[in-house]
């Protein structure tokens, strides 16, 4: 006997057998394509040579192809499991006629495709309004954003699906805008600041920690307040010291706070504005990388930067003209040697500043669009580009993302997109460019090459199953029990559609899972009064039955009490008159007569 018939005498006829694993589309990225990679390279002689051949061919973004083989042999039909001689090899003439097979050719274009992952976009679509802000976590697998619809979203990679929707929602300040978030470097919490006074703290599943305290605005002297007293606009967290972050305000000053103490800050740094007695709107704020320095921008145009090792009372190095006074700096960035700060100005300019001559910019480059004053500017991971946005022209029509060369500020690529950039994060392990658009729009480029992981696992998942006769009859024969009264996480409907993850984490908060307060039967019970003032004092009317008693007995039922205990009349109890009270006795003997 077989040894397969052994096994399907036994009940395992299936033992042994290699389980088929599911096949990914090899085109699932195609879709995702960029219809133009770059509408725009000035800094090479041959861009646009360069972008014809990559027009003119098909898709790269499949990576190193295979060689082309036959579609039937005489050897498949058999069903033997041999794969067989490999297939003759093509052509010569046709090979080498297509240019993205050769290496030699196409070195240089391969070399500017991996330079920056532009090739492939994935549109994330929730906020209404211009997006504001954006942080993503050390890993790059989520991604929490700001918009000026007062909503923060959280997004995750591995955890989304195809319509590509935001795992949670909420509003942390009101109707305020958010002007900033920030991930911290454990990628366990991050800060979201926004226009009100007080910054707040989350962990990374968009739950609450803390809410900073705000200062006293009737205090002059800002170092006396226990936090701040105007907007704020930027944070940053310490690079080496998890615990410690600080925030920027319109009240001048920028504060270092300590994660655990939310009722007072540890340092408070005052920034004086040039003009004598005057205050100045602090619009950026940042640590150099091996925290030694904070740096802020003011509104009134100067940049400051003070050792975080002194009294922080003066600034160690100023420039007063940094930019326009009256303009918003979107942004203060060091380089990773920490020798070089990256700002982006509202007077449509980016200027790279050296630490070691301070006086005046390296490189600067102007005509930069700014609509919002949080837009901002970055070092490339490999710190030899600038990115930064360029906003549209005209209203309604579209931005560009400019790749600029570190040394001189020139544009290395113009990347055209919907609408104006806002925010743009070049996340370092990932690989991937996430832009904040005015549209309220995430867009989020990546290159299926030298990209890992982010938007790539939305894909990676394969098509989504589709439902069988089997599942909607189950469905549909499923009693459906109305709960109207029931807790959210138990409540049948679209409510109760999530999984069980979902309604585990709902178990555990406790503002979600908080039991409903029982009814009030008395005065109070179990430390509460009646729900309110006007209930209090009806349920006391109902209770007075003083209208029902006789007032003679109401009061003769406390004579023995005053005999005993005369607290009132024990002056003059000598010379106190006897009183004498009327018979009752003739009014019942009148009453059994009748």
């Amino acid at each position: 006997m077989a040894d397969m018939d052994v096994f399907a005498a036994m009940g395992i006829a299936g033992f042994g057998k290699k389980v088929s694993k599911k096949q990914l589309d090899a085109g699932r990225f195609d879709k995702n394509k960029r219809q133009e990679v770059c509408c725009q390279a000035t800094g090479s002689p041959g861009a646009l040579e360069e972008e014809d051949q990559h027009e003119a061919g098909p898709s790269r973004s499949m990576g190193p192809p295979a060689l082309p083989t036959k579609d039937t042999s005489p050897d498949d039909d058999d069903g033997s499991d041999d794969p067989g001689p490999p297939p003759p090899p093509t052509n010569g003439s046709n090979f080498e006629g297509e240019p993205e097979f050769d290496p030699d050719q196409n070195a240089d274009e391969d070399a500017d495709m991996e330079q920056f992952p532009i090739s492939h976009e994935l549109m994330l679509k929730d906020h209404t309004k211009v997006i504001s802000a954006l942080a993503l976590d050390p890993s790059g697998a989520r991604i929490v954003s700001g918009s000026h619809d007062y909503d923060c979203k959280l997004w995750d990679f591995g955890g989304m699906g195809m319509s590509c929707k935001p795992f949670k929602t909420w509003e942390p300040a009101g109707s305020y805008h958010i002007h900033d978030i920030k991930f911290s470097n454990d990628g366990r919490r991050f800060l979201v600041v926004s226009g009100t006074t007080q910054a707040k703290l989350y962990d990374r599943d968009g739950e609450e920690k803390a809410t900073y305290v705000k200062g006293d605005m009737y205090i002059r002297d800002m170092k006396n307040t226990a936090g701040h007293v105007g907007e704020l606009s930027s944070c940053a967290w310490h690079p080496k010291d998890a615990d410690n972050f600080i925030t920027s305000s319109a009240d001048s000053t920028i504060r270092i706070w300590d994660v655990e103490n939310r009722r007072k800050q540890k340092t408070v740094i005052v920034v004086k504005s040039k003009e004598r007695g005057t205050r100045t709107k602090v619009t950026a704020c940042n640590y150099s990388p091996d925290g030694r320095y904070v740096a802020g921008a003011c509104l009134d145009g100067t940049l400051h930067l003070w050792k975080t090792n002194s009294n922080l009372v003066r600034p160690d190095m100023t420039v007063q003209t940094a930019h326009t006074k009256g303009t918003e700096t979107g942004s203060l960035v060091f380089s990773v040697d920490g020798n070089s700060i990256l700002t982006r100005g509202g007077d449509d300019t980016v200027k790279l500043w050296d630490l070691r001559s301070f006086k005046k910019p390296v490189a600067e480059r102007s005509n930069v669009l700014t609509l919002y004053p949080s837009t901002n500017a970055i070092f490339s991971p490999d710190n030899k580009y600038v990115v930064t946005g360029a906003g549209a022209s005209g209203k309604g029509g579209k931005g560009s993302l400019l790749f600029l060369r570190r040394d001189n500020l020139e544009v290395e690529k113009q990347l055209e997109v919907d609408a104006t950039p806002v925010v743009v994060q070049w996340h370092p392990k990932i690989n991937q460019i996430v832009t904040g658009l005015t549209n309220g729009q995430i867009c989020v480029l990546y290159s299926p090459q030298t990209s890992l992981n982010g938007a790539k696992l939305l894909l990676n998942k394969g098509p989504a199953k589709k439902p069988t006769i089997e599942d909607m009859s189950d469905a549909l024969a499923a009693p459906t029990i109305i709960t109207p009264h029931a807790l959210p996480m138990f409540r049948d409907g679209e409510i109760a559609r999530g999984s069980k993850r979902k309604r585990e984490r709902d178990r555990q908060d406790p503002q979600k899972s908080r039991r409903p307060e029982l009814p009030v039967t008395g005065p109070g019970r179990g430390g509460r009064v009646g729900a309110s003032a006007t209930q209090h004092v009806v349920q006391n009317l109902v209770r007075d039955t003083t209208r029902d008693e006789d007032p003679r007995e109401a009061l003769l039922k406390f004579a023995k009490v005053g005999e005993e205990d005369p607290q009132w009349t024990g002056a003059w109890r000598v010379n106190q008159p006897k009183p004498v009270f009327a018979e009752v006795e003739e009014e019942k003997e009148d009453e059994e007569t009748l």
